[in-house]
């Protein structure tokens, strides 16, 4: 089975605290990996809020997630408090990556690592759109360490 291997960056731009929810939690009595990506969202809409923008206007265009990935640390559970800090990287042309680290805020422990894509998208026109000069210039490039190992063939121990 192939792993994803993630390390957050050594600097962030936005931290908030969103207590976990009966909602969030799975059969299995802990944090269930849906609600981390929906974690993420709320993260995601609360840093844009911080900077002026929405999801649909980052000084004209809007975002939309061309990508994620979530590697799992630890468990959280229905109560805890969670940390979510947010480092922008990776700019191209047409996006960068939002990278979130998911902590307990009392223990300090990692619950997750996660990565969304997103891309810059002009929603009346239905097409990508260049990065805005705007939110780039509010970040120093940031660089961060994702990788894909492969995994044991079917069958193989």
């Amino acid at each position: 089975m192939a792993r994803i291997k993630m390390e957050f960056p050594e600097k962030h731009v936005f931290s908030t605290e969103i207590p976990l929810r009966i909602s969030d939690i799975n059969y299995g009595g802990h944090l269930g990996h849906d609600s981390i990506l929906s974690l993420t969202h709320e993260a995601r809409v609360r840093f844009f809020y911080s900077l002026g923008f929405t999801e649909l206007e980052v000084d004209r265009p809007g975002i939309i997630l061309s990508d994620v990935a979530i590697v799992y640390k630890s468990e959280g559970f229905y109560g805890d408090v969670v940390v979510i800090d947010i480092a922008v990287c990776d700019f191209t042309k047409y996006g960068c990556d939002l990278v979130y680290r998911v902590g307990n805020k009392e223990t300090g422990k990692e619950i997750a690592t996660a990565k969304t894509g997103i891309v810059f998208m002009n929603y009346a026109e239905r097409t990508v759109a260049p990065v805005p000069e705007k939110f780039k210039s509010l970040f120093e490039a940031e660089e961060y360490f994702i990788e894909i190992q492969p995994g044991t063939p079917s069958g193989g121990k």
